[in-house]
């Protein structure tokens, strides 16, 4: 099997457009995308642009951090430095805590973790043993963003770059249509609009299929971690992710055509749906657009069930 864009031999086969690449055109492909990616999304207006980038050490992204390293790690106008949560995982975030560790030492990238267990008092596992009734990820989602959000603000970031691939952002835009979410539709990232509260999100991978990820991470020798979480199979998200992989099957390049309604609906509630003003959470001081915010509400019905956690 030859390259399509020249003599040498192919290592991937585009699913959704017939080519078939070889390394050097497969990652200019990617790397092409992600630049385009990276200009439409930060507008680059500041003398200096700083950028955290959400790292996990999983292969997303650790390909993130790597590519925006590559393609933006020499521009005086933009510092990069890596921040992660560690929710306290047993056999999963403490895996992929050494990859982080070590990619960040290799690329000379500054890096900031902060845990539940300090931020909340109790890690992931904890919470997931204390209340088994509800889906783990109800409370480590709001968690793990609210976390994010904290450590961009304390590194004094201008953009939290977030590793969702096309794969990720097609499931959910999906999501936000089966629950007929319009406001969240509206408020899905990327960001295009500064908040004092909130970092704006974006998401450099955003037109990266997770197969193209995987063998960019593959023949770049980008150490990442492949392990899912214990808690993976209860997350909403998996119905979303099965239907797409389904219609891929039969129809190639799903994900791009509802990635592209996703910003299509998105561009078009822009000046239709009224901005929620974020205020701050009674409790903690996070950013949230009731008086207390999800994680404290959370938190209060842990502690009401026997758990004495400080929010």
């Amino acid at each position: 099997m030859m390259c399509s864009r020249c003599q040498s031999g192919a290592i991937y086969s585009v699913y959704y457009s017939g080519e078939n690449l070889c390394r050097q055109h497969l990652e200019e492909s990617i790397e092409k995308r992600v630049k385009q990616e990276i200009r439409s999304q930060i507008p680059f207006r500041k003398e200096k642009t700083r950028i955290a980038v959400a790292f996990s050490g999983g292969k997303d992204s650790s390909v993130m951090l790597y590519l925006l390293h590559k393609l933006l790690g020499k521009r005086r106008n933009i510092e990069l430095t890596a921040v992660t949560v560690d929710e306290g995982i047993r056999g999963y975030r403490d895996v992929e805590m050494a990859s982080a560790h070590k990619l960040c030492d290799e690329l000379g990238i500054e890096h900031t973790i902060l845990s539940f267990r300090e931020k909340y008092g109790r890690t992931m596992d904890d919470i997931a043993a204390q209340d088994s009734a509800t889906i783990p990820c109800s409370h480590c989602g709001p968690m793990r963003r609210q976390v994010l959000n904290f450590l961009a603000r304390e590194v004094q970031a201008d953009y939290l770059a977030l590793g969702m691939n096309l794969d990720d952002y097609a499931q959910s835009v999906l999501m936000n249509v089966i629950k007929g979410d319009v406001q969240r539709m509206a408020r899905l990232a990327p960001h295009d609009d500064s908040d004092n509260l909130l970092i704006p999100r974006i998401l450099p991978l955003k037109k990266i299929p997770e197969k193209e990820v995987m063998i960019y991470a593959l023949v770049n020798g980008i150490k990442a971690e492949r392990i899912w979480c214990p808690y993976y199979g209860r997350a909403e998200r998996n119905e979303a992710r099965e239907i797409i992989t389904g219609l891929e099957e039969k129809h190639p390049g799903t994900a791009f055509s509802i990635a592209k309604f996703g910003d299509a609906v998105k561009l078009s509630l822009k000046t239709k749906v009224s901005k929620v003003e974020l205020g701050r959470c009674k409790i903690c001081g996070s950013p949230t657009e009731a008086e207390i915010c999800s994680v404290c509400r959370n938190l209060e019905k842990l502690q009401a069930a026997g758990e004495n956690i400080q929010p």
